[in-house]
């Protein structure tokens, strides 16, 4: 990606947020959000998030961090993304691994919203959790997550 794409606010913040996830960066990746941030991942009522309001605040997404990302590892793969206003939507794949079990892939649509500070106000996963595949489904040869 092109420097003067990434000099967006929320591309950079979606970019940064992908990166610190990835390297189990997890003080970096909370130090992206802003204390009255919410993250939705997935959207709606999940597993992840029975009532659907998503994790409100830093604590709940310190939380959401320890409780699920921190359990694997997890890679992304956004060939795209669009930036508009204060907005940024990425559209690819997050692929996750949890111990030896096969690695899922999960196709979707990722907004990440932030404030003039470059916070991060609300990151909204779009992604059905009833759809995960295999990477190999995807892309195969592919070892996204080892």
């Amino acid at each position: 990606m092109a420097e003067s794409e990434s000099e967006h606010p929320a591309r950079r913040a979606g970019l940064l947020s992908q990166k610190h996830v990835s390297e189990g960066n997890r003080d970096a990746w909370l130090d992206l959000f802003a204390e009255d941030g919410v993250l939705a991942d997935p959207v709606g009522p999940s597993p992840l998030d029975r009532e659907g309001n998503g994790h409100q605040g830093k604590a709940a997404i310190t939380a959401f961090y320890d409780k699920f990302i921190s359990m694997g590892k997890v890679s992304f793969d956004y060939p795209r993304s669009y930036a508009c206003g204060e907005e940024c939507a990425f559209i690819g794949t997050v692929y996750t691994r949890i111990g030896d079990r096969p690695e899922q892939a999960s196709e979707g649509v990722f907004l990440y919203r932030v404030n003039s500070d470059g916070k991060i106000l609300s990151l909204r996963a779009f992604w059905e959790l009833a759809r995960p595949t295999l990477s190999e489904d995807i892309h195969p040869a592919v070892g996204r997550a080892r």
